[in-house]
């Protein structure tokens, strides 16, 4: 299955021809998709700060009608959606432009939740979040997201496309449009209670993926991909407190974990121009390795885990994976 623009195709696994094509009720990019516990399928468009409410809508995943009536929230939404199947059923958490939202799966229905913590105000200082990390019955974000490239990109129309290139103007480490420091917020999954803590506390931060809580650990990884930096920030107290930082690094892809070594992977767009991958130690912040991938371009795009200890990266210039010992 994959969504683009403002369709939803099915995809051969071998050729990867369509199967099925489906036109989105909302013609905007999308981003987001996943598959509930039901089988069936969900997903967003995505919407910056005054660009109205973001559509959730839910699929059938075999003939790709709508479930039910697409749900409008109350705020857009930038970041990716997850999910959490729970005891008390299976929710959405969607982030909004200063709320993050979280919607009961009920039947057919998705209901909007009462779970509502805000995490910005509008027009403040701190820009918006992407994806959100459900992990130890906390929602973690980090703020400052929509940074001048995103902006750029989703006020055009369509998304994305103009006349002439803008070339290097989308680049995410040009200047953040705030004064903010990059922070990592934490909202408690049943009090909606928030925290926050900026790890670096240099102005203008900005990020361009989520952060990922380890619970075997009791640290969350944040990090700050205009300024570089990458922290680790003890959970398992009452408040959030930095354990670690690694300031000459500049991540700015969806890290992997690996609990049973205590190992994190993430790359760092160097000063340099190339994009490496690195290997930390959760724990300590050691940096334990390191190596080229040979692109000369970092996107937000997610790092995913091969056989052993290896990791597949893509950017859009390469394709690589990466293993160590």
């Amino acid at each position: 299955m994959s969504v683009n623009g403002n369709y939803l195709h099915r995809l051969d696994p071998d050729d990867l021809s369509i199967i099925a094509e489906r036109e989105l009720p909302v013609s905007r990019s999308h981003n987001g998709l996943l598959a509930l516990a039901d089988g069936s399928l969900i997903t967003k468009d995505l919407r910056l700060e005054g660009q109205g409410g973001t559509t959730i809508t839910r699929l059938d995943p075999d003939t790709l009608d709508l479930v039910a009536a697409p749900l409008v929230l109350p705020e857009g939404s930038m970041g990716r959606i997850a999910s959490d199947l729970t005891d008390q059923g299976e929710f959405v958490y969607v982030p909004g432009t200063e709320h993050l939202y979280r919607l009961l799966v009920d039947a057919d229905r998705l209901v909007i939740d009462d779970w509502s913590p805000q995490y910005r105000s509008a027009g403040g200082d701190h820009g918006l979040a992407w994806d959100s990390c459900i992990s130890g019955g906390s929602s973690w974000v980090m703020d400052c997201g929509d940074i001048t490239s995103v902006r750029m990109i989703h006020n055009t129309e369509p998304n994305g496309r103009w006349d002439e290139a803008p070339g290097r103007a989308l680049s995410w480490r040009q200047p953040a449009p705030w004064n903010g420091p990059q922070r990592l917020i934490q909202a408690d999954c049943v009090s909606g209670v928030t925290q926050s803590i900026a790890p670096f506390g240099t102005p203008g931060g900005g990020i361009i993926a989520p952060p990922v809580h380890v619970p075997e650990y009791g640290m969350t990884i944040a990090w700050d991909s205009v300024n570089g930096g990458l922290a680790g920030v003890t959970t398992s107290g009452n408040e959030l407190d930095v354990a670690w930082t690694v300031p000459d690094v500049r991540p700015s892809m969806q890290p992997v974990v690996f609990p049973e070594s205590g190992e994190l992977v993430i790359n760092d767009f160097t000063d340099a121009g190339n994009d490496d991958i690195i290997v930390v130690d959760i724990g300590t912040g050691e940096l334990l390795d390191r190596v080229s991938t040979g692109s000369r371009i970092a996107n937000g795009m997610f790092l995913s885990p091969g056989p052993g200890r290896s990791i597949f990266y893509c950017s859009t210039l390469t394709v690589a994976r990466v293993t160590w010992s």
